[in-house]
């Protein structure tokens, strides 16, 4: 069967793993609130109504991408192309090319930083298959001035970082509903672990900073993987409403 991903590839690794699907998660949710085309996320009125189910959404579209066959993976993005086009005829404009490129470039960043914060340091190799799974996602989708390689998407997405972001209204807005939809514990959990994956200009915005309480929680994390009680923290850590769904979010072959 021909699969979009070959079946060998980091990417499924990442990605078959709901730890580190809930770090991209994380990242995403922090960078999302920061970018200057938030107002679109926020024209339909999902976003702010229910922010986790709208960012999980995301994330679930593209792990579809990842494990499917490749027609249906194509259909996926397809689907993701016709919801966006939906948008922006309701609106009467389109979404710039920039946000576009953004969102692709986050699901490529925060793939690799949660699987280097979780696991281990990926080679170069394996950040180039990243990189290309996710561009070809994009040349589906059509996007406009996409980079050609790894290290013009390393150039783009500093660039990106510095010129697409802002904490305005938005942002302040939709850290207020994740604290509402989390909970104190659970939002203190969330910006901790972002502090520890974002990229500096993120964290700096956002004033995340750096806490040592930030590393007791990876370590306590990474702990109770080893000792096989990372379900049990995840109840503790996730609301209810989404813990089946996370949990689902694991590969066949990851029975922890």
């Amino acid at each position: 069967m021909n699969y979009f991903v070959s079946k060998d590839s980091i990417v499924r690794r990442i990605w078959g793993n709901g730890d580190t699907i809930l770090l991209i998660f994380a990242g995403a949710a922090a960078e999302f609130a920061l970018n200057k085309a938030v107002d679109w996320l926020y024209f339909t009125g999902r976003l702010p109504a229910d922010p986790l189910r709208r960012l999980f959404s995301t994330v679930s579209y593209a792990r579809q991408i990842v494990f499917a066959e490749h027609d249906h993976a194509i259909r996926a993005i397809d689907k993701i192309t016709a919801i966006h086009k939906e948008v922006e005829t309701q609106r009467g404009e389109n979404i710039p090319d920039w946000a576009y490129r953004d969102v692709l470039f986050m699901l490529i960043d925060y793939s690799i930083r949660s699987y280097e914060l979780l696991e281990r340091k990926l080679t170069i190799a394996e950040k180039i298959s990243v990189f290309h799974v996710f561009h070809r996602v994009g040349l589906r989708m059509q996007l406009n001035g996409l980079p050609s390689n790894y290290d013009q998407w390393l150039l783009m997405r500093t660039a990106g970082l510095h010129a697409n972001l802002l904490n305005g209204h938005f942002t302040k807005d939709l850290y207020r509903q994740y604290r509402k939809h989390l909970g104190w514990f659970r939002f203190r959990i969330l910006k901790q672990a972002q502090a520890r994956l974002v990229p500096q200009p993120v964290n700096e915005l956002l004033g995340l900073g750096k806490s040592p309480f930030a590393d007791l929680v990876l370590n306590t994390y990474k702990l109770s993987r080893a000792i096989r009680l990372k379900s049990m923290l995840k109840n503790v850590l996730l609301p209810t409403a989404y813990k089946k769904q996370i949990m689902a979010l694991d590969s066949p072959a990851d029975d922890a």
